[in-house]
């Protein structure tokens, strides 16, 4: 078995290993790069916009982008259909939001999603049930792993995690005055309803066993909410209060969000925080934070290219322009 078919069928599940093999060895998906280069792959987020004009104007970036980057795989952050979800594997979105949109050769690639808030308004078993027919989309599970090689001795690990569930304000039963309007009453209604099904002790029992037997050089965890932010919604307090100490715990050199409808790169704990919110719903204003080290309200995406030793990131909007680059070296 070749080093490209090793770092997908490493892919592990919730509760345990599964067979998911199959469908990520796909003969339609174009072969990762090769063992010797870099592993690149792209990162975007709050995108299912039924194909409207920022979402399509980021899609041809991402486009011309894994035209020269050669990206292994897609990170899609949440909010993946707007604005209610998708409602089982048939929806119309499927097509109008993600097959149609991201469609060039350059990102048949597989797409490793998570769920956010929007997805909770609708049916999120529907997605992890349309991945066991669609290669190029990946959700074993709410939460789930996955390794990959770097080059011929590099390794990293990406931890997925369902954050929706951890908010205290979607617990909260709505109501019409605080809601304003019967959509976001019904909104709501639905997110309650399926954040209440999910036991958020057994997920963060099930990362603290991934992170502590990881041996990865790389450890990075993706999760729609932000821990820290300068966007409209803020730091994330029971993610702070939760998540982080696992991060700083174990390691985990980087965090990967949506969420937030831009693009930021911040830095605390030893971690660096990247939000890439913005391919296809409406940007939000947002503040300075001491934590912050960019943020840009624009359409955009991020791109990521690791070695064993740094990882090379550049943010990148509707436009095709660089507005943000960065690298961040591996602590010894």
């Amino acid at each position: 078995m070749n080093a490209t078919r090793r770092q997908f069928v490493k892919t592990l599940f919730a509760g345990g290993q599964a067979s998911f093999i199959g469908h990520l060895l796909a003969s339609n998906l174009p072969a990762a790069p090769t063992p010797e280069s870099n592993l690149s792959f792209l990162i975007f987020g709050d995108w299912g916009t039924h194909g409207g004009v920022p979402q399509m104007q980021v899609a041809g970036q991402m486009t011309r982008t894994a035209e020269s980057l050669n990206p292994a795989f897609m990170i899609a952050a949440g909010d993946n259909f707007y604005d209610a979800g998708v409602q089982d594997v048939h929806d119309a979105h499927w097509q109008a939001s993600f097959e149609r949109v991201y469609a060039a050769r350059s990102l048949q690639i597989p797409c490793y999603a998570i769920l956010g808030n929007h997805d909770y308004c609708g049916n999120c078993d529907a997605q992890i049930e349309y991945a066991q027919s669609h290669p190029r989309w990946v959700m074993p599970a709410r939460f789930y792993t996955h390794s990959h090689t770097i080059g011929e001795t590099g390794t990293v690990q990406f931890f997925h995690l369902d954050t929706c569930p951890f908010l205290r304000d979607y617990h909260k039963p709505p109501s019409l005055a605080t809601s304003h309007d019967e959509k976001t009453f019904d909104a709501r209604q639905r997110i309650l309803a399926n954040v209440s099904t999910q036991d958020t002790a057994r997920q963060l029992d099930w990362f603290k066993q991934e992170l502590s037997t990881s041996k990865a050089d790389w450890k990075i965890a993706v999760g729609h909410h932000p821990i820290y932010s300068g966007g409209t919604h803020g730091d994330q307090p029971e993610l702070i209060e939760q998540v982080l100490p696992l991060l700083r715990q174990y390691g985990v050199q980087v965090y990967l969000c949506g969420h937030d409808h831009d693009l930021q790169h911040l830095q605390a704990d030893g971690i660096n925080f990247f939000c890439s919110g913005a391919a296809g719903a409406r940007l939000y204003p947002l503040h300075h934070t001491d934590q912050m080290r960019f943020a840009q309200s624009t359409f955009g995406f991020m791109s990521a290219s690791l070695k064993r030793d740094e990882l090379a990131v550049q943010l990148i909007d509707d436009h095709g322009t660089i507005v943000y680059q960065t690298t961040v070296p591996r602590p010894v």
